[in-house]
Parts: C-alpha cells; structure tokens; sequence
C-alpha cells in the first residue's frame, strides 16, 4: 500500500510499504477514506522537531473497517468509522476518568503499539487499529459524503477545540478570546458558540481565517499582536481582559499573548502542541489569580457528544477544511499548510 513517511526537514514523501495484519485478537484493519495534515505535523516537517529517521506520520483519519480481530465485539466490518489522534481501549482507570489521551495501554499512530503490533500512520491507505472496541466510533450507517470532512475533524480539531473552551469553562455568557486561527483555533471559536459565550473574540490577521471565524461564531476580529494586542483586548472587555482565553498554537508568543489577555480571575484553555520554547509566568499568574487548563486533548471521549450534531448539521466544522488534494499529491499538501496557504488539507487516498 502507499503511505507518507516524513524523512526530515521539509522532507515528506509517499511510499510503498507493507499492508497492515492484524496481530492481537483485539485489532481492525481501516481502509481510509479521508484523511488530512495537522498544524502540529508541521513542528517535524519545519525541522523545529527531529526526524532521526524516517517515519510514518498523520493521525486523523476516517475509513471503512475492513477486517477485524476475533475479540473485537463492538465494530464490525463495513463499518463507516472514526478514529481519534491515538489509540486507547476506553477501559483503563485514565480513560474511565476521561483522559483516554493518557490511556495506559494506547499509543500512538505511526508507531509500534504496546501489544507488539504497529499501528499505521493515517496519512496512507490502511491502517491497522489497536483496541479497535476502545479506539473507534462507528457511524450510524453511511455517512453522506458531504459530512465527512465534519466527521474527520472529531478524530482530532473539533475535539480539541472543544477541549480548549471546556478547560477554561466556557458556559452561557462567558467573554472568550482565542488566540490561534488555524484549525484548532477556528474550531475553539465554533465550540465557544456552541457552549454559549456571549462575546467571542478571534484574534487573526487573514481575511480568510477572519471569515470562517465569523461563520463559526466569532462576534469581533482583532489583528493586532503582543502589547498592543493585549492593549486591545483589555480595552474591550472593562479594562482587565477576558472572562476565558483558548490558546491554540503552542508558542512563548501565543501563551503570553493568551495570559496576558485573561482578566483576573478568569482561566486559560490551552491546547497548542508546544513547540519546546513555551513556559508559564508563575507571578503573573499567582498575582492576578488565573487559573491555566488543558494539555493533549481526549478527544475520543467528545466524539459521543458532538457526532450527533455533526450529522445533524447543527455544526459544521469541516469548514475549516479549504483544499482538498490527493493522497498522491501529499508534499504540497504540506507545503500549503506550511507556507499558510491553506487552513487545513483534506487528503483523499
């Protein structure tokens, strides 16, 4: 089969490698339908993270199950499926906490699994799944093809926006500021609407970003950046700052940028994939009592939540999706994402 392997900086290739088995009893085989890039692939596709060797990459996907192991009881084959950033089995005492991204037992895409199998990188045409009963989501029926670049962003943006807005306690009311408008950031706008803001403020500098976060909720735009960004937001909302701030990007910039808007009080959601540089200013927080929340997202536990209104159409977060490419053509999708030509690359394999 064909699968993406990232080799080193600016360095991502499609190759030939072996089709997946199944290997534990408790694994399935996914014949992808879709799958894209993340802005947080890009940390190793920049070089900013190492790439020692090459290695399989890409870790949102959705497909059609086609063989599954003989323990496997809930997910059968020709199921239509969604699978999470990871892998996990929804049993141990992590994800019965709901932190299944800490799972005991799960791992990631990409790599060997802990069972003494590999689990396929996403960006290919199969991939075998551990713990198939915990990791993935069958879809009731078939899908309409228009729903699934929607469905796609539960396996990891839509999730993890939530995940921001829900760390910092977004609830009916609440200011919010989001800090990032990429993805995740837009997405984060959509799930700030979706729990009730009041006010929601998406801080971006391109007209095409600004649309999508005002199609998703975002009720003002600011543009500007370091002090006079945070000048910006404390002037809107009393002087002081925002009730929540979602930060969604993972740099030193983007964390005080987002802290520095909080007013006191008030709590940080943060989500960004830290890029190594990023750290906490302990005094101001202590000093001005603001909380900070959030980390890797679990988002296999959101998707029971949000799937329904993805298939209703109440959301519609595959907007943020704006080129669609072929498997075949997967550099450029890279290099898009990467020269901020595209918010988010769909790939079809």
């Amino acid at each position: 089969m064909l699968a993406t392997l990232l080799h080193g900086d600016h360095d991502i290739r499609l190759e030939e490698v072996n089709d997946p088995q199944l290997s534990t009893g408790g694994d399935a085989i996914v014949r992808v339908v879709a799958s894209c890039v993340c802005g947080s692939d890009l940390w190793g596709y920049r070089g900013v993270t190492p790439t020692p060797k090459p290695k399989r990459i890409g870790h949102e996907f959705v497909g059609i199950v086609e063989q599954v192991g003989g323990e496997v009881s809930t997910i059968k084959v020709g199921d239509f499926v969604i699978a999470p950033f990871y892998d996990c089995d929804m049993t141990c005492v992590n994800c019965l906490n709901g932190i299944s991204s800490s799972c005991l037992h799960g791992g990631w895409w990409g790599a060997d699994d802990r069972l003494g199998g590999f689990a396929d990188g996403g960006q290919g045409e199969l991939v075998r799944v551990p713990h198939a009963d915990g990791t993935l989501v069958a879809t009731p029926g078939q899908p309409d093809a228009a729903l699934i670049p929607s469905l796609l962003t539960l396996a990891d943006v839509m999730g993890t926006g939530h995940h921001a807005a829900k760390s910092a306690g977004v609830t009916a009311g609440s200011t919010v500021v989001v800090v990032g408008d990429g993805a995740v950031g837009l997405c984060a706008v959509l799930a700030a609407r979706r729990l009730g803001a009041s006010r929601i403020v998406a801080m971006s500098r391109n007209p095409a970003r600004q649309a999508v976060a005002k199609e998703f909720g975002a009720t003002d735009i600011v543009e500007l950046r370091g002090e006079e960004g945070i000048a910006a937001i404390k002037q809107m909302f009393d002087g002081v700052g925002a009730d929540c701030v979602l930060e969604c990007v993972g740099t030193q910039e983007s964390m005080d940028q987002a802290i520095r808007s909080t007013r006191p009080g008030g709590m940080v959601g943060y989500v960004g994939v830290p890029n190594g540089g990023a750290e906490f200013p302990i005094r101001t927080l202590f000093g001005n009592n603001i909380g900070v929340r959030g980390g890797v997202a679990p988002v296999r536990g959101y998707i029971d939540e949000l799937l329904p209104e993805v298939l209703s159409g109440a959301i519609e977060p595959g907007k943020v999706f704006d080129l669609e490419l072929p498997l075949a053509e997967v550099s450029e999708a890279y290099l898009a994402m990467d020269e901020r030509r595209a918010i988010k690359v769909l790939l079809r394999p």
